[in-house]
């Protein structure tokens, strides 16, 4: 056998082997899904949109100790505080500037009480930048939202902490 007829019949092989590939999977169930419609699972892991969360009686967890602050390596968090009546602190203002985040998670694993945390929601586009911007307000609405996954998810990671 020549070389070129070596080359045909090797290449004919090859096709053969891609077309019954091509037809193994052609009548397997779909792996794609229907995104807006249908979602993936996600780990419990995941790290998405900050939320601040609450005690179960509606107080906010942060105590303003300021170690998600200090840890931020992006330096994405900014937090003032001041002291209350009963002598705790809390925080007046609290900011995450999410165009500079990148979501590493050093922030959830510093806080001392679980107040700051990265939920499971990642379908949050804005317009504008600004609206990138999550003062207090907004970080505790998405606590309130999302506080039965968050919970649950801090639950299924817990022996792995």
């Amino acid at each position: 056998m020549s070389v070129a007829q070596i080359i045909k019949s090797y290449t004919l092989w090859e096709f053969v082997k891609a077309h019954a590939l091509t037809l193994r999977y052609f009548f397997k169930a779909k792996a794609t899904i229907n995104y807006p419609f249908e979602h993936n699972p996600i780990s419990p892991r995941f790290r998405g949109e900050h939320a601040l969360r609450r005690y179960p009686n509606g107080e906010e967890r942060c105590i303003a100790c300021k170690l998600c602050e200090a840890v931020c390596p992006a330096q994405a968090i900014t937090i003032e505080a001041e002291p209350r009546d009963d002598g705790s602190r809390r925080t007046t203002r609290y900011d995450i500037d999410m165009t500079k985040c990148i979501f590493c998670g050093l922030c959830a694993e510093a806080c001392p009480v679980d107040a700051i945390v990265e939920g499971p929601n990642y379908e949050y586009s804005t317009e504008t930048r600004e609206e990138l911007i999550y003062d207090k307000v907004k970080l505790l609405d998405n606590g309130d939202r999302w506080e039965t996954a968050i919970a649950a998810n801090l639950a299924a990671d817990a022996p792995y902490r």
